[in-house]
């Protein structure tokens, strides 16, 4: 194979990896935004959000190889670039980012920098043709689920009955909080919450407490509807006759808070969790994210 034969095929290489790294993260990107994105009142700020969080690993790969596909030697550089720009970012090589980024990145800034494919234009159709595709396909769902959730406005303390529970949950406040803590701090919280759930007291009233994960899945509801979860304390599984969503009266769909804690302790190091989609997972009581926050019951 001459010269000329190996930047080809060195260059196609590049490209149809290109293409399917971008794939994967808009993949990956539209279905994290509609997860646990798109939480502002603001459709600009949903959009900002989007694009700079969740789909500018596609967009800054699809970028960097169009640009290689017309300067090569600049465009393998940028690879390096953000290669090198990953490493500080995410401070590591041991964790996905060295799979997912780092490497793919070293490896096509290399490819560009020899490879010359042609047809240059079916290359172009492909870097931003199939990406764009996947989004498109990828996004339709959550979309429509995400446009059609219910949202009442009512923050107040709820009564919610059905499926077995009988619950009063917090109102906005110290005991629904719009950012998220430890286990150990929403213990305290809702023990230290007044009978009114709006403030704080100085001492412990042990009126208001943590739900258990049985209560929490059988309360989770869809488009005002109980969705029927049922918790199989055995299995760790929680089934569901319709799949809930972040609505109201649970949740605020304008918070970006899309787990809460249980009570239902794992062992002594773990607790159960519950998505707003109805999934329960053990974490770290440690653990405390902004997205992970919680609502008090009595």
């Amino acid at each position: 194979m001459n010269e000329s034969r190996r930047r080809v095929v060195a260059g196609w290489i590049a490209v149809v990896v290109s293409t399917a790294v971008s794939s994967f993260w808009a993949f990956w990107g539209i279905i994290e935004n509609f997860h646990e994105g798109w939480y502002y009142e603001s459709w600009l700020a949903n959009v900002g959000l989007m694009l700079a969080q969740y789909l500018s690993p596609m967009l800054g790969f699809t970028a960097v190889a169009l640009i290689a596909l017309f300067w090569p030697r600049l465009g393998g550089g940028l690879h390096v670039v953000l290669a090198i720009f990953a490493i500080w970012f995410f401070d590591a090589f041991s964790n996905a980012a060295t799979f997912l980024l780092i490497i793919p990145l070293i490896g096509l800034g290399s490819l560009y920098w020899f490879g010359r494919p042609k047809p240059r234009k079916v290359a172009i159709y492909l870097l931003v043709g199939l990406p764009l595709l996947t989004l498109i396909l990828a996004g339709i769902a959550p979309a429509v689920r995400v446009s059609q959730r219910v949202n009442d406005g009512n923050l107040q303390a709820r009564l919610v009955s059905g499926n077995g529970v009988n619950l009063v949950w917090a109102p906005d406040g110290p005991g629904w909080p719009h950012e998220g803590g430890s286990w150990v701090e929403a213990q305290d919280a809702c023990a230290y919450l007044s009978e009114d759930g709006t403030s704080l007291a100085a001492a412990p009233q042990n009126i208001w407490r943590l739900p258990t994960v049985d209560e929490a899945v059988r309360s989770m509801a869809r488009h005002g509807e109980n969705s029927g979860g049922v918790w199989d304390g055995d299995a760790e599984t929680a089934v569901y006759q319709t799949p809930p969503d972040k609505e109201s009266p649970l949740w605020n769909v304008y918070s970006q808070v899309i787990y809460w804690w249980t009570a239902t302790e794992v062992d002594e190091d773990h607790a159960y969790i519950i998505v707003y989609d109805g999934k329960v997972w053990p974490r770290s009581k440690q653990f405390g994210p902004a997205y992970l926050g919680f609502r008090c019951v009595k």
